[in-house]
């Protein structure tokens, strides 16, 4: 069982992930064309996602990430059906949910998808999941390069410091 340090240490690494754990897209180059927009939805809905996760709910990539990574995804190979459906569904509720109000742009109707198959909810809820899992990865590997690099600096700052009893 987990104690209470490695509890509230996770709770941290979960809330500073949420603020900088990298955008996850689809590889091809067009990851730098993500509208600002929708960069700071995906971390108000990784903020909102975390809340829900400590409730009970298994932590999960978002609509929003989901949405960037489709688009991107989109834009470097045809998508079959089921994943234009998919990725108009997350697009609709992304766009719908964090739009301005007073723009008084809206989905347009002929695009708009407001619903999913079982099917294709299975594939959008593994996508998110998967989504989860590589930014999380990311945030591990980058911590754990740090600490690496920490403890070669100490080391080599202890070396430095350390008289030479011996020089051949």
């Amino acid at each position: 069982m987990a104690s209470d340090n490695q509890v509230i240490e996770k709770g941290i690494s979960d809330v500073v992930g949420a603020l900088t754990d990298p955008i996850i897209v689809y590889p091809g180059g067009w990851g730098e064309t993500l509208p600002d927009w929708l960069k700071n939805t995906i971390t108000l809905e990784r903020l909102v996602e975390n809340m829900r996760s400590q409730e009970g709910d298994g932590p999960t990539g978002t609509d929003a990430e989901a949405c960037a990574y489709l688009y991107t995804a989109g834009l470097t190979a045809p998508m079959d059906s089921d994943w234009s459906q998919i990725y108009l569904y997350v697009a609709t509720m992304t766009y719908e949910k964090w739009r301005t109000k007073d723009s008084g742009a809206t989905m347009p109707a002929n695009i708009r998808v407001d619903q999913l198959s079982e099917y294709q909810m299975s594939h959008l809820k593994r996508l998110r999941r998967w989504i989860y899992e590589q930014r999380t990865r990311a945030r591990l590997d980058r911590d754990r390069m740090e600490r690496r690099e920490r403890k070669e600096a100490e080391a080599a700052a202890k070396k430095a410091e350390q008289p030479a009893l011996f020089e051949f």
